[in-house]
C-alpha cells in the first residue's frame, strides 16, 4: 500500500514539522488547515492514514472522523488533542480511531504511529471496523493528563464497541469501578442496569444467593424465591469487585456462568441463562494466588480477555492538581463549606505525599481539610496526609514534627490555642512550626 498520510491541523508550525519528520522518513505527505480543506481534497490523495487535530475553526476533527468513517473504507483516523480528557478520547476511539495523541506530539512518535499503521493495513486489507455511534460522556467520570490515563481511556473506547470480559488491576481507591460504569455506560447496552457487587462483603452463601438467585426454603431466612443479579442484569454489565478475595468454590460456578452463560439458582434444579457482561476487579496479586492455589487459573484467562490496569496516584503526580481541583466540587456538596481553592503550600504538600490509599484517601484529606478551614482556601495546616501525615519517605525530624502539629490541629479542629495547650507550647511557638 502507498504510504500516503493526510494532516489535518490549524497549526501551521505544527504542520511543517510533522511534514518535515514524516517526508524524511519516506511517506507521501498531504497538509490541509482545515477540516473541511481535507474532505475536499481527501478522495482524490487516497490516504492510508489521516492525523487531525480535533478543535479548529469550523468542522472539529471528531466530526472529520465521522465523515471519513462514513465516506471511505480501509483509512485510519489519528485524532490529536491538547484537551486530553476522558470524553474526547473515548469518543474518538468508540468512533473509530486509530488511535489517540496528546499534543505537543513527538514528531517521533507520530512517525512510529504511522510506521504501525501501515503495518496494519498491510496486514489487513478490509481496514478497521467501519462501525459508528454517538455517544455521550458524564464529565468529571476520570482524570488525568498521565499517558497511562489516555491510554485507559482509549481502552473504554474500544471496549464500548463489544462485550469482552474484563478484569481491572490496581491497589485499593485507584477508581476501578469508575472505570467498570464508564464502560458500561458507553456501550450499546447502558441502558440496560449496571449492578456493582463487593464480593467481600458477602459470605459465599449470600454472594452466590445475590448473583444466582435462590428457591424458597433453599436456606435459613430464605421465605421467597428471589432473582439474582445474573437474571436482572438483562444485557447490562455485573461489576464483580474484589474477585481475588472470593472462595474456589465460588469461582468454579462462576466459571461456569462465564463458560457456558447458565448458573443455577440456590437450592434450584432448572438452569437460567445470562446475557449480562462480566466486569471484575482485584487490587491482590492474582499470579501469587494462583501460585498459592486460593485462585483458579483457568478463571483468570477467562475474566482477562481484556485487562486493564490502573496506575496508583504516587506513579501519576501530575495528575493530582488537576484530580484535587476536580474533588472540591464534590467536597463543597459533602461539607457544605464554600472551599474553592488549595493553596501552593497546600499543594505542595500534596504532590509530595505518597498517596497509598490513593484517590480515595485524597479525596478524604480534602474533606476534612475543608472542615477545618476557616475561609474559602484549604491551606497546608488544613492537611493531615497518613496517620499522622507521615510517610517512610519523611525521615527528618523536622518534617515529622511539621506533620505531628498538623495532626494535632486538625484534631482541635483549627483552634491554635488549644492545639498549643496539647502540645505543651506556646501559640508563637505553634506559629512558628506551621
Amino acid at each position: 500500500m502507498c504510504r500516503r498520510i493526510m494532516i489535518v491541523d490549524d497549526d501551521k508550525d505544527a504542520l511543517e514539522v510533522y511534514r518535515t519528520r514524516l517526508s524524511h522518513a519516506g511517506f507521501d505527505v498531504e497538509i490541509a488547515e482545515s477540516a473541511e480543506q481535507a474532505l475536499s481534497r481527501v478522495k482524490k490523495f487516497d490516504p492510508g492514514l489521516i492525523v487531525t487535530d480535533v478543535r479548529m475553526s469550523g468542522m472539529s476533527g471528531l466530526e472529520l472522523l465521522s465523515k471519513i468513517r462514513e465516506a471511505m473504507e480501509g483509512v485510519y483516523v489519528v485524532v490529536m488533542t491538547g484537551h486530553d480528557d476522558m470524553e474526547t478520547a473515548v469518543t474518538a476511539m468508540k468512533s473509530g480511531a486509530f488511535d489517540f495523541l496528546v499534543k505537543p506530539v513527538d514528531p517521533k512518535i507520530l512517525q512510529a504511529l504511522a510506521e504501525r499503521c501501515f503495518r496494519e493495513l498491510n496486514e489487513d486489507d478490509e481496514g478497521p471496523d467501519t462501525e459508528d455511534e454517538e455517544i455521550t460522556l458524564r464529565s468529571g467520570q476520570l482524570i488525568g493528563r498521565d499517558p497511562q490515563m489516555v491510554e485507559i481511556y482509549k481502552t473504554i473506547g474500544v471496549l464500548a464497541r463489544n462485550r469482552a470480559t474484563v478484569l481491572i488491576r490496581g491497589e485499593t481507591g485507584t477508581g476501578k469501578e469508575v472505570i467498570a460504569h464508564a464502560i458500561h455506560q458507553h456501550s450499546v447496552f447502558s441502558g440496560e442496569p449496571f449492578i456493582a457487587v463487593n464480593c467481600t462483603a458477602l459470605t459465599d452463601t449470600l454472594l452466590e444467593s445475590e448473583l444466582f438467585g435462590h428457591t424458597k426454603g433453599s436456606f435459613t431466612g430464605a421465605i421467597s424465591a428471589r432473582r439474582g443479579y445474573f437474571e436482572l442484569a438483562g444485557e447490562g454489565t455485573i461489576f464483580l469487585d474484589e474477585i481475588g478475595d472470593t472462595s474456589p468454590d465460588f469461582q468454579t460456578k462462576l466459571l461456569r456462568v462465564l463458560q457456558e452463560r447458565s448458573f443455577y439458582p440456590v437450592g434450584g434444579e432448572e438452569p437460567k441463562t445470562t446475557h449480562a457482561r462480566v466486569i471484575a476487579a482485584t487490587h491482590q496479586p492474582v499470579e501469587q494466588l494462583i501460585k498459592e492455589g486460593r485462585f483458579r487459573e483457568d478463571l483468570y484467562f477467562r475474566l482477562r480477555v481484556v485487562e486493564i490496569v490502573v496506575p496508583p496516584l504516587r506513579d501519576r503526580p501530575g495528575d493530582i492538581p488537576l484530580i484535587a481541583s476536580a474533588l472540591l466540587g464534590r467536597v463543597r456538596e459533602e461539607t457544605h463549606r464554600e472551599v474553592y481553592r488549595i493553596s501552593d503550600a497546600a499543594l505542595e504538600n500534596l504532590l509530595s505525599y505518597n498517596w497509598p490509599g490513593n484517590i480515595r484517601e485524597l479525596e478524604n484529606a480534602l474533606m476534612r481539610g475543608a472542615i477545618i478551614a476557616r475561609g474559602s482556601v484549604i491551606g497546608e495546616d488544613h492537611l493531615v496526609l497518613g496517620d499522622h501525615g507521615v510517610t517512610s519517605d519523611d525521615l527528618t525530624l523536622d518534617l515529622a514534627i511539621t506533620r505531628h502539629v498538623q495532626w494535632v490541629l486538625a484534631r482541635c479542629a483549627g483552634d491554635k490555642a488549644a492545639a498549643a495547650e496539647l502540645l505543651g507550647i506556646s501559640k508563637k511557638k505553634l506559629k512558628d512550626l506551621l
